[in-house]
């Protein structure tokens, strides 16, 4: 049998090991860092007053009250709510179908809740890009502000079934304001 080829080993020095992992936490905290500043900003959500319940998904709409602006404060874009006639068929706020939104503001509504408000920083890259909307007051490459609050929302189907409900009824009411265009004029027109 061959003798194995002894190698001595000499004693740590003291503190040798300390300061090996000490250089071990500094390199891996440096490559986090690089890794970090490397990746693109996200959106960033700021809970301003927190919701309640389930948080909608991406085939909802949702019923908004919002206002956009560009990086040096003008408003862009505000919602409208909506006239209508019935109350209860259809929640305040300007409806939104979820699917049709930028990709910032969509990731950053599916983290919202019902009655919630909230401040949403959308980077461009997340937003419009290079290529704003033709016509639009956004300038290529613009990060977004949008001060949100979602006041509800429901399944694509079931608002579709509700606005429908509405302008049947809406159908109905017309004839009973204005009359027929063929019907009798009004009294005391001749």
């Amino acid at each position: 049998m061959a003798e194995v080829t002894r190698v001595p080993l000499h004693p740590i020095a003291k503190g040798s090991l300390s300061k090996l992992w000490l250089g071990v936490a500094a390199a891996v905290l440096i490559a986090g860092g690089v890794a970090w500043s490397a990746m693109p900003a996200g959106v960033h959500v700021e809970t301003v007053t927190a919701g309640t319940g389930a948080h909608p998904t991406v085939d909802d709409v949702v019923f908004l009250h919002y206002t956009g602006k560009l990086p040096d404060g003008t408003v862009f874009d505000q919602s409208q709510n909506m006239p209508l006639p019935i109350q209860g068929l259809l929640p305040e706020g300007q409806p939104m179908q979820l699917a049709g939104t930028v990709p910032g503001f969509q990731e950053a509504v599916l983290q919202m809740q019902r009655g919630g408000k909230y401040v949403v920083e959308i980077p461009a890259d997340k937003a419009y890009g290079s290529n704003p909307p033709p016509g639009a007051p956004i300038p290529p490459d613009s990060d977004l502000t949008f001060e949100i609050e979602l006041v509800d929302f429901m399944p694509l189907q079931e608002a579709q079934q509700r606005f429908e409900m509405l302008q049947r009824m809406m159908q109905q009411q017309m004839p009973q304001q204005g009359g027929s265009p063929a019907g009798p004029p009004p009294q005391g027109a001749q």
